[in-house]
């Protein structure tokens, strides 16, 4: 079977994914991905799609309906996956009449809002989505959105997210060779939709509230990162390559997500393959697939410093807890390794061949 992955950025969990998919055995691949360099709020060098077949895309590239098209032709595919509806090259492969035979697979990862414009999207995008012969999504709220659009239940399967598990279970084997660190872990981009400046104010009064307050360490790039200078009990690790994650989430010992929205939020099932408790707040969407509150970490109202604050005292005076409940953690981060994701899309890809 052959197939052409249309994909958004290169970032790791993708390149693990992609990388195990194109190992998959009756399966032939070809990865389009756009990449921009390390100028932005990532830094992914190119060694991250090492033994990958793929074709990175310029962004200019990536907007140029022609190329995608004559690249995709070009691996005369049996299936296509593109991700969402969003990339306008993207979705010009569905009027292309050498992909006429094509099954398509669409990913998404968008939760059910209620918004204005998701009402919209339920007159603008049925004609699209009758097209797609499967919807992959990662969980729970983007299944809701699916039906809310229309996708009959039967197109839709669950799990579209995937990473190097075995890569961040390492992190675990580390953690408890010595005493449980003390020490909190953010890892995003330093935007206003991380919560970052929640985040802050949070840690502030946490360390009011504890004797010997725990350190918190973030790491990422963006336009917030002056919020971290200067402050108490913060250290701005900067952009940490894939890489050299697993080894730093070994040295702390509870991670915490704080975004006002997130879509599914694969740095939570990271931190969870590494064996730490975490904290999250309710717009996380793998909060509902990975967070069990006061089993293995705890779900916090989202934009609430307060409530957050809580919670990292909760954590801070229950620490005896802490390893037990990471370990919990790995049981629900397991079936996101990337081989198994492999597993689950080739298994799709071969029911709608048949």
């Amino acid at each position: 079977m052959r197939l052409v992955y249309c994909g958004a950025d290169i970032s790791g969990y993708a390149a693990a994914c992609w990388r195990a998919l194109a190992q998959t055995r009756g399966l032939d691949v070809l990865v389009l991905a756009r990449y921009a360099g390390t100028g932005g709020d990532t830094a992914f060098g190119l060694d991250l799609m090492h033994d990958i077949p793929c074709r990175l895309l310029s962004p200019a590239e990536f907007e140029t309906a022609e190329l995608v098209q004559a690249l995709v032709v070009s691996h005369a595919p049996d299936f296509i996956f593109i991700s969402g509806w969003c990339f306008k090259a993207y979705r010009s492969l569905l009027k292309v009449k050498a992909l006429k035979n094509c099954r398509f697979v669409m990913g998404m990862d968008t939760p059910l809002q209620y918004t204005w414009r998701q009402s919209a999207a339920r007159f603008i995008l049925p004609s699209y989505l009758r097209r797609m012969d499967a919807v992959f999504v990662p969980g729970e709220r983007s299944f809701q959105y699916a039906r809310y659009l229309g996708v009959n239940e039967r197109k839709i399967h669950r799990g579209v997210y995937g990473f190097d598990v075995r890569a961040f279970n390492s992190s675990h084997e580390g953690r408890v060779r010595q005493a449980w660190p003390r020490r909190f872990l953010f890892v995003g981009r330093y935007a206003p939709v991380k919560g970052l400046d929640v985040l802050i104010s949070a840690y502030r009064k946490y360390r009011e509230s504890v004797r010997d307050p725990w350190s918190l360490t973030c790491c990422g790039k963006g336009e917030m990162a002056a919020l971290l200078q200067g402050e108490p009990g913060v250290t701005d690790h900067g952009f940490v390559p894939p890489a050299e994650q697993p080894a730093l989430f070994a040295e702390h010992g509870v991670f915490i997500l704080p975004s006002r929205y997130e879509p599914w939020g694969i740095v939570l099932g990271e931190a969870c393959a590494s064996g730490m408790p975490v904290i999250c707040t309710q717009a996380c969407g793998s909060g509902v697939e990975l967070v069990r509150p006061y089993y293995n970490g705890l779900l916090c109202a989202t934009d609430d410093v307060e409530a957050l604050a809580q919670q990292m005292v909760w954590m801070h005076e229950h620490d005896a807890e802490l390893p037990r409940m990471g370990e919990r953690s790995m049981a629900f981060a397991a079936p996101y390794a990337a081989e198994l994701w492999a597993e689950r899309l080739f298994l799709i890809l071969r029911r709608l061949g048949q």
